[in-house]
């Protein structure tokens, strides 16, 4: 597997490949000089480690080294198995943050100034610093919250497996999107959306983002079927769709996708052709370990707060940050024990580090980087 292509990056931003990292070839982006304070930017679902291109460059200027990998079951990293039937440990959270001391060990790194997480990202990031607060010296979380590590024995209890029955037996029947994503069919689904995977993956951004209008958040008052139909159906599906369907309901209109300054036909087409090679299989096998009690390990660290200087950034218009009912409360007032708040930026939904990048920026380095 080769780097990516200079030209789909802007330009001081290095695309390399890594070797031997706890099995995997892992591709990573860099921008800043080798030597400097390190950042480690860790992307979500369905993204890559080009989601973090438009904040890599103002991070390395503000005096950091900052390093995005593809992380394991995405992109350009290569090692794991696209096999629905692989061996789920592989992804389990305490083998992702595994990854990521593998890579810095690599890189010759024994410390990083900051750990920052988006989406699936986000729990990966605040489990390398519950894990191993000497060397993830700081965090940030985005857009997903964590609320702490899981309760002994909770592991192999599904919430969005659960909910299931009854989120069927509503009068307009729905599904977790989480099971989903869990299931055989999803992956090949996807990959045959019948709009085509470019304008799939159009529609599922522009459904998240703030540029959506349906995107008019509060908190939910209980994980209860009721409550979690109030959400958009790119987390609470109608039963009888894939995620194909459900977003394509919302496609934007050629006039919004010209519009869409943040997410380019051009930028848009790096996804598509990564995600046409490599399948979804790799990022849905990270929901799957949800559910078969892969996680297990982790429970070890029940009751065990994140020590490090901590923060949330996400969009005032995502969805994500109130998905989960009582998580971002337990994240700000239990999981972490140096808070340093939680910040929603105005305007931004979901992909808030490429809707809303110069805030996003500014916010790191009020926060968290400039002491």
């Amino acid at each position: 597997m080769d780097p990516l292509s200079p030209t789909h990056l802007p330009a001081g931003i290095r695309s390399r490949m890594v070797p031997d990292v706890n099995g995997l070839t892992m591709h990573v982006l860099e921008a800043g000089e080798a030597g400097r304070p390190v950042l480690l930017l860790l992307h979500g679902f369905p993204e890559l480690a080009f989601s973090w291109r438009r904040v890599m460059l103002p991070l390395a200027e503000a005096g950091f080294h900052v390093v995005a990998p593809d992380q394991r079951g995405y992109g350009r990293t290569i090692g794991w198995s696209d096999a629905y039937d692989t061996d789920i440990r592989s992804f389990a959270f305490i083998n992702l943050v595994r990854d990521q001391l593998a890579l810095l060990a690599a890189l010759g790194i024994s410390q990083v100034h900051s750990v920052i997480g988006h989406d699936f990202g986000s729990p990966v990031a605040a489990h390398c610093a519950l894990l191993r607060p000497d060397v993830f010296r700081r965090l940030a979380m985005m857009s997903a919250p964590f609320p702490g590590a899981p309760a002994l024995g909770s592991s192999e209890r599904a919430p969005a497996r659960e909910i299931g029955p009854a989120l069927a037996a509503l009068p307009r029947p729905r599904k977790h999107y989480h099971w989903y994503y869990a299931q055989r069919p999803a992956n090949g689904e996807m990959m045959a959306s019948a709009q085509g995977l470019h304008a799939f993956l159009r529609a599922y951004y522009h459904h998240k983002s703030g540029d959506w209008p349906g995107n008019d958040v509060h908190p939910l008052t209980g994980w209860t079927a009721e409550e979690l139909a109030k959400l958009p159906t790119y987390y609470v599906m109608d039963l009888g769709e894939t995620m194909p369907q459900a977003v394509a309901h919302e496609m934007p209109s050629p006039a919004q996708v010209a519009a869409c300054d943040w997410l380019t036909e051009a930028e848009l087409a790096v996804y598509a052709g990564e995600y046409g090679r490599s399948g979804f299989q790799g990022g849905l096998n990270g929901y799957r370990a949800r559910f078969i009690g892969t996680n297990m390990e982790i429970e070890t660290f029940a009751g065990r707060q994140i020590e490090v200087p901590a923060t949330f950034i996400g969009g005032a218009r995502d969805w994500g940050v109130q998905q989960t009912p009582g998580a971002l409360r337990a994240m700000e007032t239990s999981a972490c024990a140096n808070w340093r708040g939680t910040h929603l930026v105005p305007g931004a939904g979901h992909w808030v580090q490429q809707e809303r990048p110069g805030e996003t920026v500014e916010l790191l380095r009020q926060v968290l980087l400039r002491d």
